[in-house]
């Protein structure tokens, strides 16, 4: 008995060993995993992009807007002409935050009954606490200097503080998660319906000797590419109705912009992860690595694109990575279409990266499966 086992553990082992790219993947994935939750994940967000209108122009406006940058949580990055504008910059995405300075900000705080309005973009929870609380605390430690020296070091209790920030949240003023993640899990479920069942059906004709009895039949090889990807078009869309049904009505996410717009655009965002999904075929043997091999691509894009964490907390090259990810743009045009209710006009920045990785990736992935089939 002992001898019939150890032939099978030595088998075992042997397969396991010759399946280099299996093994390096079951060993590196779990690693690749450590390590992007011990450094890219961070709730604790600073740097968040900051536009201000200010109408005041005073020197008491920039003593606050420098110890807004001081603080480490507000990035002044835009600067508003008008309220409009500064609506703007929020619906595009520009700024998660936007501060309006009135006319009279210098005579409002020498009267200690200063107001500043501050608007925060609430469609990801995480960002709109940490601004908002960090808003917070700033105008109650301006309050608190202001009241000393005015007072002469003595501040009385019952006095009211001479600067209060008024805190608006903007499209998701209950700070639901639900509301943030759901329309994000769109995107990953059409990434992962794309990617994996492109490489997996690729691959299972390959182990089951179909993919060669396809390749000398008389059927052209763009049509047996277009056959691969109309099914898994379709299924994806249909999972992407299911997703948004359940989230309006389960949910309760409100759905303010143009369906037709969200599929349209979606288009742009699958045609890449089909690329995606071809190229994993051409690299695997068997099923069990195309899923690996799937599950690799899609892991960096889960934790770093902004789905479940916010890429404002993440360092700096965590960010950049965050960058290149597909779905980083996706999610943002998600979000503005089925939370914000906005149009081409806000989304088209996030349309080019789309776009440009799309073209490539599919390109490669059909000149890659055209020689394969040769």
């Amino acid at each position: 008995m002992g001898s019939r086992l150890y032939g099978i553990i030595a088998k075992e082992f042997i397969q396991l060993w010759r399946d280099g790219l299996a093994l390096t993947l079951a060993l590196f994935v779990p690693v690749a995993m450590l390590f992007i939750f011990g450094w890219a994940i961070n709730t604790d967000v600073k740097h968040v992009s900051t536009a201000v209108f200010d109408q005041s122009g005073s020197v008491e406006a920039r003593t606050l807007l420098e110890a807004l940058e001081n603080s480490q949580y507000f990035d002044i990055q835009r600067w508003a002409r008008s309220h409009r504008e500064l609506t703007r910059l929020i619906d595009a995405g520009e700024a998660k935050v936007g501060l309006v300075i009135p006319p009279d900000f210098a005579r409002q705080l020498a009267r200690r009954s200063a107001s500043v309005l501050v608007v925060v973009d609430a469609t990801d929870p995480q960002v709109a606490t940490s601004a908002m609380n960090a808003a917070t605390a700033l105008a109650a430690d301006r309050s608190l200097t202001i009241l000393s020296e005015t007072t002469e070091g003595v501040v009385l209790r019952r006095e009211a503080p001479p600067l209060d920030f008024r805190v608006r949240a903007w499209y998701n003023p209950d700070l639901v998660s639900a509301i943030f993640i759901v329309p994000g899990l769109i995107g990953a479920l059409l990434m992962q319906t794309t990617i994996t069942a492109m490489a997996v059906s690729v691959v299972r004709e390959r182990e089951k000797g179909t993919l060669e009895a396809l390749i000398v039949s008389p059927i052209r090889r763009w049509e047996l590419l277009l056959g691969k990807i109309v099914p898994n078009l379709m299924t994806a869309y249909g999972q992407m109705t299911m997703a948004l049904l359940v989230a309006h009505f389960v949910f309760d996410v409100p759905i303010r912009g143009s369906l037709v717009l969200l599929y349209t655009l979606s288009l742009l965002f699958m045609m890449g992860t089909l690329g995606v999904g071809i190229l994993v075929s051409a690299a695997s043997r068997t099923v069990p690595q195309a899923m690996q091999l799937a599950f690799l691509t899609f892991l960096p894009s889960i934790y770093l694109s902004g789905l479940l964490f916010p890429i404002e907390g993440m360092p700096r090259g965590a960010q950049y990575i965050a960058a290149v990810i597909p779905l980083t743009y996706y999610l943002k045009v998600v979000r503005g279409i089925v939370l914000k209710g906005v149009g081409l006009e806000y989304l088209w920045p996030n349309l080019l990266p789309l776009t440009a990785f799309g073209a490539v990736v599919f390109t490669l992935a059909v000149l890659r499966f055209r020689k394969q089939l040769d």
